[in-house]
């Protein structure tokens, strides 16, 4: 009997340590410090275009801004930069992916909201630069920071100041579950660029480009969640949420994205039961559809807040 019990001890110690590795790998983050502002990621689709990021985030890093902060629903102390352009105009916040910067994320992001006469908040998500934290959800506990941000918004800038939510990969993931929450109804309108279907999804398409085998390794990332990051990844995700919005979403997807499918994109726009657009940018990598064709992407995001009304 005691055998069994030591055998059963150590199978249990085995799937703790997978889970606790497989947790560190994919959601702890130390941010020790702010991610270099000028590290554009790896890659020859990043370097075709290096030049043009470049100057954008050259150019952001020259605004000045006001450093703002919420607290998070479980007490995370959250940081944003809040742009401003111009006197009663809406607000965009801007929600970054995964291990990112938002600064460099939305640099081209920051131009389109100056040309069009908006705000922006630029957030700092949770476990990364100057906000609190060390464990990176997926958009499972960021949409409720993004809910905050929504409300703090609506409180500082009034009710009838329009709020877009914007985010690009994880953060469009995020700002995509965020939808079904109780946003402020001053909320008119949500972009979301190369979003996710879900965190379960791309954990397991991430998984097979690692050569880890899904089956095996996604219930150790499961568990790891669960137990050490305390949250369920199977809670939520950018299609379940909206199946229950009313606010009208933009997708935007590259079809050369080799991180997070296109086809997740059109798997959102299937299930949206709001009034919803899905432009497909041809050829564009990985979050960079501004990149590839950045007059058709100022026009789509501005034909689309005109039709919304956000923009007059």
């Amino acid at each position: 009997m005691i055998w069994v019990l030591v055998g059963i001890g150590l199978f249990a110690a085995v799937i703790l340590w997978l889970s606790r590795f497989c947790y560190r790998m994919a959601f702890y983050s130390l941010n020790e410090k702010e991610q270099d502002l000028y590290t554009i990621p790896p890659g020859k689709q990043y370097e075709a275009v290096a030049d043009q990021i470049l100057e954008l985030i050259h150019e952001v890093d020259q605004l000045s801004y006001e450093l703002v902060s919420i607290t998070a629903r479980d007490g995370l102390h959250l940081v944003g930069r809040y742009y401003h352009f111009k006197d009663n105009a809406p607000v965009q916040i801007l929600f970054h992916g995964y291990r990112s910067n938002g600064r460099r994320e939305f640099s081209g992001n920051n131009r389109i909201a100056a040309e069009l006469g908006f705000n922006a908040i630029v957030v700092d998500e949770r476990a990364h630069g100057k906000s609190g934290g060390h464990t990176i959800t997926f958009g499972i506990k960021e949409r409720y920071d993004c809910l905050a941000w929504a409300q703090y918004a609506a409180q500082r800038f009034g009710p009838d100041i329009p709020i877009i939510l914007t985010g690009v990969s994880m953060g469009a993931a995020t700002v995509l579950m965020a939808s079904s929450l109780p946003l402020p109804k001053n909320v008119a309108a949500i972009i979301a660029d190369c979003p996710y279907s879900s965190p379960g999804e791309i954990i397991r398409k991430v998984s097979t480009d690692v050569k880890l085998p899904p089956t095996l390794a996604y219930p150790f990332v499961v568990i790891g969640a669960l137990v050490f990051g305390r949250f369920k990844l199977w809670e939520t995700s950018p299609v379940e949420a909206v199946r229950r919005t009313r606010i009208p979403i933009l997708l935007i997807h590259g079809d050369d994205d080799r991180f997070v499918p296109c086809e997740m994109s059109s798997k959102i726009y299937a299930a949206c039961t709001s009034a919803a657009e899905l432009v497909i940018f041809p050829g564009a990598g990985h979050a960079l559809s501004y990149f590839t064709d950045t007059e058709l992407y100022l026009k789509t995001v501005r034909d689309f807040l005109k039709l919304y009304g956000v923009l007059h």
